[in-house]
């Protein structure tokens, strides 16, 4: 039940998926807590110490059922959350008590736990990020021919086409893709290291046996699902690997704030829009007005996501030796935060590019507005064809649309250039001979083309290698 009295953290709150909040949730850390113990007494077994089936067999039994209230009781005396709940695994399992944690210190639950986690976050990222992948790719595809006005500079430039300018959005989270799938593939477990990162009690375990340390170190690292550990750790793994994973959550976080930025703009101009649910308010003073918040929400999430990276830096950078403790506070609410934020981005950007709203009449006003000064070389060209002297042309052109811009400016008119070259004898043009030249589809380049072939070169075979991903619902909460 909500408290009203204490402070309430609104990525909790407000923002975050209920799969990404149990991911960093006490009750999955501490359930990995226990099968790193389950994994490290069989593989040891494996290995020729004397642990026995039934003593594995009744770590396995209570390997879910954790005694939550001896653990919390037991901290309170030794202020050691670790030794707390191996004190409360032993209350469980009196025959495998002896062997609970043997060789092993805090960092091997502690930093191998987090690896896990870590992994499982990135994992429901690139869940979601694919969804997104595939509903922006939709939308891009659907309106890839559809001429808008492009900007430079935020000043109109040349044509290009809705879905070429959603597809450069798509194509950034594309890259993002690759950053996420390399590191994801990148990610190293811990192991078994002993206290400084020397396996010197794993050493005296296995009576000076390096073969056997180095087995059970790679053991029961695929036991857990990974391929590679660290060769070299000190008590804990390098803090880069916690950079490397906030730089993959910066990286898509730039992309979604690029995206949104555009879209606010866009929703300014009236030629796209954000979904706007039916009882949506946008302003408590402004009943018309249709605020563009899901692209704002990102864009404010975005900025929190990409300065934590420096943070992460300043962790890496500052580990003392072996290990420091300054890193613990900082990684327990830095970590879990940028990825809770970043999986509140990616669900607000699923929901949003899920049902855009495109205004082709507006878009296609705006076009007008600016499509006959884009089009005077064109003009110009067809008028050379009969016989016209080129710089004549110009001329008269740079006139006339001096004239235009005065009219538009100054006057408030639309834009008459064509008007104005069609009553010009020297061009000996028609209305209806410009008006052909100015077909805006005419301007789009290879805009569709680049479009399709993205989408079937780039696009495609990710979402068929991950078709079990698609179809994510998601629910914002506010």
């Amino acid at each position: 039940m909500l408290e009203y009295n204490i402070y309430q953290n609104p990525l909790i709150e407000r923002y975050t998926s209920e799969e990404m909040l149990y991911t960093f949730s006490p009750d999955n850390k501490f359930k990995n807590w226990r099968k790193l113990w389950v994994a490290l007494a069989e593989t040891e077994k494996e290995l020729g110490l004397k642990i026995s089936d039934e003593q594995i067999n009744e770590l396995k039994a209570h390997q879910k059922d954790i005694n939550y209230e001896v653990a919390k009781k037991r901290e309170q005396e030794t202020r050691h959350d670790v030794m707390s709940h191996v004190y409360a695994y032993g209350i469980q399992c009196p025959k495998a008590k002896p062997i609970i944690h043997l060789g092993a210190t805090s960092a091997f639950v502690g930093d191998n736990t987090d690896i896990i986690v870590y992994r499982e976050a990135l994992q429901l990222i690139q869940k979601k990020l694919i969804n997104l992948m595939d509903k922006l790719g939709a939308f891009a595809k659907a309106y890839k021919d559809l001429p808008t006005l492009g900007y430079t500079h935020y000043q109109p430039a040349q044509i290009t086409t809705v879905g070429k300018r959603a597809s450069l959005w798509l194509y950034e989270l594309y890259m993002d893709y690759e950053k996420l799938t390399f590191i994801l593939n990148q990610m190293k477990f811990r192991g078994v290291k002993g206290t400084t990162g020397t396996q010197a009690s794993f050493l005296a375990l296995f009576d000076n046996d390096s073969e056997k340390v180095k087995t059970l170190d790679r053991k029961l690292s695929k036991r857990l699902g990974f391929e590679e550990n660290f060769p070299l750790t000190g008590q804990t793994y390098s803090r880069k690997q916690d950079f490397d994973l906030l730089y993959v959550l910066s990286s898509i976080a730039q992309s979604m704030h690029k995206m949104t930025n555009d879209i606010r703009l866009l929703q300014h101009l009236k030629e796209i829009e954000e979904p706007f649910e039916k009882n949506q308010i946008g302003s408590s003073a402004m009943a018309y007005k249709r605020n563009p918040m899901r692209s704002e929400r990102i864009s404010s999430l975005s900025k929190f996501v990409m300065s934590a990276l420096q943070n992460l830096s300043f962790v890496s950078a500052t580990q003392w030796f072996e290990r420091t403790l300054d890193d613990s506070a900082n990684r327990r609410i830095t970590i879990p935060e940028t990825f809770m934020a970043t999986d509140a981005i990616l669900d607000i950007g699923i929901n949003i590019a899920s049902g855009l709203v495109v205004n082709d009449k507006v878009i296609e006003e705006n076009l007008k507005k600016e499509l006959p000064f884009m089009a005077t070389e064109n003009i110009m060209m067809e008028a050379v064809k009969k016989g016209k002297d080129r710089q004549e042309l110009h001329e008269r052109i740079r006139q006339h649309s001096l004239t235009a811009g005065h009219n538009v400016k100054k006057l408030g008119m639309e834009n008459n250039l064509l008007q104005l070259i069609a009553e010009d004898s020297y061009f000996g043009l028609t209305k209806e001979e410009l008006l052909q030249i100015v077909d805006p589809y005419k301007y789009t380049g290879r805009s569709g083309e680049q479009v399709e072939d993205f989408i079937n070169d780039n696009l495609v075979p990710i979402l068929q290698k991950h078709q079990e991903m698609l179809g994510a619902e998601v629910h914002l909460k506010v």
